[in-house]
């Protein structure tokens, strides 16, 4: 039976697990990083609104918690940009490697903005912070992200849509 085992792990992570590993442990470090020096849980989705507090007077913008995190926001999300720039820069194959078509991840980038403020949070902060903090509403959103993500997944293949 521990034959199987690094076939199955062969098959499916064709490219070894090294980087996925090492992925997981800068994520995890950032993290606790931001924790640590803030006290307050890492989530990309709360950037919107936090930094919609610069320049909006609506009161739904300028919550306490919205003003006194919109610098390490900024800056969290402007790194996590900058990181995939380099990345593809110095190590990656070229700016634009899917085969995805643009107006695709575009609409996808708003339904999963829907979905995030629907959620009341990102798989940053629920599958990341949420999960590793044993929050049942984030195990419960995880759920939900990786269930409603495989099953429209699965319809497309269904329905024949290709990147």
């Amino acid at each position: 039976m521990t034959g199987l085992t690094p076939l199955l792990v062969d098959s499916l992570f064709p490219n070894g697990i090294a980087h996925y590993a090492l992925g997981g442990l800068l994520i995890g470090l950032g993290t606790a990083i931001i924790y640590l020096g803030t006290g307050i849980i890492a989530g990309a989705s709360t950037f919107l609104e936090s930094t919609l507090s610069y320049v909006s007077d609506l009161p739904r913008f300028n919550k306490a918690k919205y003003v006194t995190s919109r610098d390490w926001r900024v800056v969290f999300t402007l790194s996590i940009i900058a990181g995939a720039a380099i990345y593809t820069v110095t190590l990656g194959d070229g700016w634009w490697v899917s085969d995805v078509q643009p107006w695709r991840f575009a609409v996808g980038g708003v339904l999963v903005g829907i979905g995030t403020r629907i959620g009341k949070g990102c798989t940053s902060g629920h599958g990341v912070c949420g999960v590793g903090s044993r929050s049942r509403t984030s195990f419960v959103n995880v759920a939900t992200f990786m269930l409603v993500a495989i099953g429209v997944a699965q319809l497309l293949q269904a329905m024949g849509v290709s990147p």
